[in-house]
């Protein structure tokens, strides 16, 4: 059923669920577990109490609220009454949030429980409920979204050169690409979710998908193996949607939990080493498949088919989009080469709110060009080389961050690596790496270095080595790039 058949907003696709299977589990977590008419109920009631405190149509709503059933309530109960959801992570600095909150217009802050006095704003509550509300001076009657048609959620992306911007999504784009998505993951009201990501920046054709299907979520309180392991066995997961860091622990971690519901593993969020994605299923008999996702359009490839003998791709376009790689010229390159990876299809952000710009400003002869740098193969296999702003330039030779990375996380004892050029008066850039060890004792530079030597070309191989305690990630969870 298309979402045209459900009065074509997406809270009505929770009283479609809610009405469809009233008992199935819709939420299982740290407070206990939630079937879909309880959500209703619980989402009524906030909506309710948004109402009388002001919140109508085209209002800007903050939403902070820690990885639980709040943030699914909190979405919905704003969307309920027409507003512009705008989800921001709860452990985001200070100055991060006040910072998105003016830039993005907002009139509400909802959250559960957190405090903002570091920012100066004072909360009050809502009666039975573990939610805090805040008006901002923002009058309710400026719009915080104008040159956008029923505008629902707004997004920062994720700034890993540090030039994130917010991105605008319609009720109709929503719509239009979890539908794409769903053609690929096949998911039912039969199906529970495995919960890991960050909910703040991970919730289109995720959390929202689910609701849509009547899936089941099981979200995890932290990321530790034994306790994702005991969840899906517990709940009976047939769906784990993770990070590589997610899959790396599960590969390495306990192997005495038999997972024989758990039909589908998808890594997102940045690319995968193979050796992992082939480390994990051989700890639990079930391939590791890839997929891109972007914000601006949504999850338009996803390795289903080959991810056990192509685990380095990220897949095949799904069927209502189209992929392809460009030069520079915007014309297709040659099979195998590296250009740049550029997405035709449904659901693409409706616009950039800062400055104000619609999505038709911004394609390219109808194509988003991702920024990714990729390759096609003839059998329409992808593969990501890395980010275009990011790539080293050795005397006129490409060095891809995320290939070297690759090698080096491989080598025992490593937890991390950032992998950027170094500016140097002959060759242009020289490759450096800055490492996160296990522990310093035994470590041995020179080792590593004619390790990465038996992987990568010459001109590939990391001339600086840099020990440092912490590598810098973004909210949803990649490497921060300067």
């Amino acid at each position: 059923m298309s979402l045209k058949k459900i009065n074509d907003t997406i809270y009505n696709t929770l009283v479609h669920t809610a009405q469809t299977w009233p008992e199935h589990l819709a939420i299982a977590d740290e407070y206990g577990e939630l079937t879909y008419s309880q959500l209703y109920n619980e989402v009524e009631f906030l909506k309710k109490e948004l109402k009388t405190k002001g919140a109508i149509a085209g209002c800007g709503v903050a939403l902070i609220t820690k990885n639980n059933r709040h943030f699914i309530t909190g979405l919905y109960a704003a969307l309920g009454c027409d507003c512009v959801v705008m989800p921001l992570a709860h452990y985001q600095k200070p100055e991060e949030i006040k910072k998105a909150l003016i830039e993005a217009n907002i009139h509400f802050i909802l959250t559960d429980n957190i405090s903002f006095s570091e920012l100066g704003i004072k909360t009050e509550n809502i009666s039975n409920s573990v939610f805090l509300f805040c008006a901002t001076s923002l009058s309710p009657f400026t719009p915080t979204v104008s040159f956008i048609q029923r505008a629902a959620v707004m997004r920062f992306t994720s700034g890993t050169t540090g030039d994130a911007r917010c991105v605008i999504l319609s009720h109709q784009s929503i719509a239009e690409r979890i539908e794409a998505a769903n053609e690929g993951l096949q998911l039912t009201e039969n199906d529970r979710v495995i919960w890991v990501l960050p909910m703040a920046y991970h919730f289109i054709v995720s959390i929202m998908l689910y609701i849509r299907y009547g899936c089941g979520i099981i979200i995890c309180e932290d990321f530790l193996a034994e306790n994702i392991l005991e969840k899906a066995q517990k709940h009976k997961g047939t769906f784990l949607y993770a990070s590589p860091m997610h899959i790396r622990l599960l590969a390495s971690g306990k192997k005495d939990y038999a997972l024989p519901s758990l039909k589908k593993v998808i890594s997102t969020t940045t690319a995968i080493s193979p050796a992992i994605c082939k480390q994990f299923e051989v700890a639990y008999n079930l391939p590791v498949s890839q997929a891109f996702g972007i914000i601006e359009v949504g999850l338009p490839i996803i390795n289903l088919q080959q991810s056990s003998e192509h685990p380095e791709a990220v897949g095949v376009a799904l069927p209502a989009f189209t992929v392809s790689v460009l030069d520079d010229a915007y014309k297709a390159v040659a099979i195998n080469e590296v250009g740049h990876l550029a997405i035709k299809g449904p659901g693409m952000f409706d616009g950039y709110l800062s400055p104000p710009t619609t999505r038709d400003e911004v394609l390219k002869d109808g194509w988003f060009l991702t920024g990714d740098l990729a390759s096609l193969s003839k059998d329409g296999l992808i593969e990501i080389k890395g980010r275009t702003k990011n790539v080293i330039n050795v005397s006129g030779n490409k060095v891809f961050p995320n290939e070297v990375e690759e090698v080096i996380n491989s080598y025992p004892g490593i937890l991390n690596s950032k992998v950027y050029g170094q500016k140097h008066p002959l060759m242009g850039e020289l490759v450096c790496a800055d490492i996160m060890l296990v522990t310093k004792d035994g470590f041995d530079e020179e080792d590593l270095i004619n390790y990465c030597r038996q992987a990568l070309s010459s001109f590939k191989v990391p001339q600086r080595i840099v020990i440092v305690d912490h590598i810098e990630m973004t909210a949803s969870g990649k490497i921060k790039r300067q």
